[in-house]
């Protein structure tokens, strides 16, 4: 399935986060989202996956309007893993990842045998089968990011929706699930900070800053020195990558270019919506537009398909 992201707009206490987005999520890639804290990744990610209804535009789901769709149904093709994570089920590895059947279940049905192999297919893709046993409360924060994206993968979407999914992860897991998303090919939204492993594991990639898409294409074509600079605030070179010929950005971290990476093109700082959730506010008004100076292909827009 394929998710269009049409001009959409979201708002917190009458401030717009999210301003005029518009991206694709093609069939069976990899799309990731990267951008400064506050850029409005999480905010736009949670409209996909229903937490938050846009204050205009529309998710589309394979060229239906996601409004339209039963959440019920929407929850059998579209499955998240949010960073607002829960931590207080009292449940055993096993029945958390079973949570990820329950769209297809009527009320009160047990399990049957088909969820039972997915489940155990699930634990096992993400490294917990031996696990399945353990109190999700006692497993430490790496143990429970692996679980619920396990719940997720239990579900059997179309879609996977994964808000930095590498969070808590040791870098040998990171490695394991990154590999994981590129041999399922299952269409994949997916916000990430570690900006190389979005070079190695997307297919396409959009950069958010104050709530707009500033850059859409290939990996390759948009993290450049560049928009390093002027989107992150720091001085990088971009190399090929010794092993697997993907783009390699090299931080300069003694001399950085730009001591206020944080704050918005316009100097703004960001900030946080009601929720907690870092939301890039301009004093009221909304998020401003990319630079002038920008390069022009940066202004293009998204780029279909």
């Amino acid at each position: 399935m394929r998710i269009d992201i049409e001009d959409l707009h979201v708002a917190y206490a009458g401030r717009t986060v999210v301003a005029g987005a518009r991206l694709v999520a093609a069939e069976g890639e990899i799309t990731g989202l990267v951008g400064p804290n506050g850029s409005g990744k999480s905010t736009l990610l949670r409209t996909v996956y229903r937490h938050l209804r846009p204050s205009a535009g529309r998710v589309r789901l394979d060229g239906t309007d996601l409004r339209e769709v039963p959440p019920a149904r929407s929850a059998r093709h579209v499955a998240a893993l949010p960073q607002e994570r829960e931590t207080d089920f009292e449940l055993t590895v096993r029945e958390v990842v079973a949570m990820g059947r329950t769209p297809y279940k009527r009320a009160f049905a047990g399990e049957d045998a088909t969820d039972r192999d997915i489940v155990a297919t699930a634990l096992s893709d993400v490294g917990m089968a031996g696990h399945a046993g353990r109190r999700f409360t006692a497993l430490s924060g790496g143990e429970r990011q692996r679980v619920l994206l396990a719940r997720a993968f239990a579900q059997d979407p179309d879609v996977l929706v994964l808000d930095e999914p590498t969070n808590h992860l040791d870098v040998r897991h990171q490695v394991e699930l990154l590999a994981l998303l590129r041999a399922q090919r299952r269409t994949t939204l997916v916000s990430l900070h570690d900006l190389n492993a979005a070079a190695s594991v997307c297919d396409r990639l959009h950069v958010l800053h104050a709530g707009a898409v500033v850059a859409s294409g290939r990996p390759r074509e948009v993290l450049t020195p560049e928009l390093m600079a002027e989107v992150f605030g720091v001085r990088a070179a971009v190399v090929d990558h010794p092993l697997t010929g993907d783009p390699l950005i090299a931080f300069d971290h003694r001399d950085p270019a730009a001591p206020e990476a944080d704050r918005g093109p316009d100097g703004t700082e960001a900030d946080r919506g009601p929720d907690g959730t870092e939301a890039a506010v301009a004093s009221g008004t909304g998020p401003p537009g990319p630079r002038r100076g920008w390069r022009k292909e940066w202004r293009r827009g998204p780029r279909r398909g």
